[in-house]
């Protein structure tokens, strides 16, 4: 009687924490390859995020479903404290010429600088070959809340970007040593913008610029991935996520191109891992396509002349693609230890020539270095750490809506994050 009375409760308990937990992972998002995770997971984030070619957890889905196949029957859950710190610098005065848009001097600092980020992860075996998981993750980056009038706005100034990722994954071994998944991925994203009324002039709909509070949409995409065990010492992981088409964010329809569309871009990865059981080193290199996306990719200029914002051709943030190459490093010690190290780097995706745009979502890290260890425990479960420190980045250019020379700004960001997970 007591174990179903346990049972019973625990059915009654479990949507409501789910739903708390689903807030959270919404509610703070992080990243830094743009506004993409450096990696999903513990164990691959102490490995600066490679490991397509390895099977680490079920977390592994974020990362490759096609490895999924391997990772067998397991839980994750998992929580980091994320730590941004962003900030612009202008310098130069205004030139006060008519049909300038000239920024007060002087050094601003983002207040938004801590977040508590969750994540969890299942894996089930449904046949001897067949195995089915769920992974929830998330994506943010572009969150800045600066304590001024960045734009002549009100205050504070800043953007809010949150996304949310319910992968369900289907992986199967092709053979004793290879597997495919597939990743059909439903998204949910939230977006706010503050301080932005200078641009009315420049906006399709100034009602639908700034300070609308919140608005939300929801999208779907497909992840697809492979890994194969070549050789003893070898294997090869590759993987695929689709454009996800997002729906408008109607309240924000006078700001992103498009009447409100903020669509998440494709990205590839492929790797290999070289190595045994008690050791291993792996290499990826992932490709994000975010110039496939026109509220994150179009120009300021000609765009903001051509189009007014959020109409069909509108500005955006003016993002290039970026290529990350990662390499990771794990070591077992003994039965109970296991420690990981990684590096990553690529060229931050923000030209010189639009900083101005990009101070409300200065994405400009470009190298991590990680270090993470798990220790087997006596109940059969498993404790595992990161740390990563991504090192200062920062672009600098002209202020295009000054007079030549008059003006110019920087963009500067560097973060810490410490995560933990249970594994189980």
């Amino acid at each position: 009687m007591r174990h179903r009375t346990r049972f019973i409760y625990a059915k009654r308990v479990a949507p409501v924490a789910l739903f708390l937990f689903l807030f959270l992972a919404i509610e703070h998002g992080h990243a830094t390859n743009g506004y993409f995770s450096h990696g999903y997971g513990i164990r691959y984030k102490g490995m600066a995020g490679a490991g397509v070619a390895l099977y680490l957890s079920p977390m592994a889905a974020a990362t490759n479903p096609g490895s999924m196949a391997f990772v067998g029957k397991g839980y994750q859950v998992s929580l980091a404290l994320f730590n941004p710190n962003r900030q612009y610098t202008v310098a130069g005065n205004p030139s006060g010429f008519p049909q300038t848009f000239g920024l007060t001097p002087g050094t601003v600092e983002s207040d938004s600088r801590y977040f508590f980020v969750p994540s969890l992860a299942a894996n089930w075996r449904l046949k001897e070959t067949v195995y089915f998981g769920v992974a929830v993750f998330g994506n943010g980056g572009m969150n800045t809340n600066y304590p001024t009038n960045t734009f002549y706005g009100t205050t504070p100034t800043g953007v809010d970007l949150m996304q949310l990722f319910v992968a369900a994954t289907l992986s199967f071994q092709l053979a004793e040593k290879h597997g495919i998944g597939i990743s059909p991925i439903f998204s949910f994203q939230r977006f706010q913008a503050q301080g932005l009324q200078a641009f009315g002039n420049f906006s399709s709909d100034a009602n639908k610029l700034t300070n609308n509070d919140y608005d939300s949409a929801t999208g779907f995409g497909l992840r697809i991935g492979y890994f194969g065990q070549w050789m003893d010492f070898l294997a090869f992981g590759a993987a695929y996520q689709t454009k996800i088409n997002m729906g408008q964010f109607s309240k924000y329809a006078g700001l992103f191109a498009g009447g409100g569309d903020f669509d998440i871009p494709a990205n590839w990865t492929v790797g290999v891992a070289l190595g045994y059981e008690a050791f291993a080193i792996a290499f990826d290199v992932q490709r994000i396509m975010y110039s496939s996306i026109s509220s994150i990719a179009n120009p300021m200029f000609p765009n903001l002349q051509q189009a007014p914002l959020g109409a069909d051709g509108a500005a955006g943030f003016g993002w290039e693609d970026m290529t990350v190459f990662k390499i990771g490093v794990q070591m077992q010690r003994g039965e109970a230890w296991t420690y990981r190290a990684g590096f990553s780097t690529g060229k931050q995706p923000i030209p010189e020539s639009e900083v101005m745009f990009n101070i409300l979502a200065p994405g400009v890290i470009e190298k991590h270095l990680t270090f993470g260890v798990s220790r087997k425990l006596n109940s059969g479960k498993e404790l595992s750490l990161s740390i990563t420190r991504a090192l200062s980045g920062s672009v600098q250019g002209p202020n295009p809506l000054e007079a030549p020379n008059q003006q110019t700004i920087e963009l500067k960001m560097d973060q810490w994050e410490f995560g933990v997970a249970l594994t189980f």
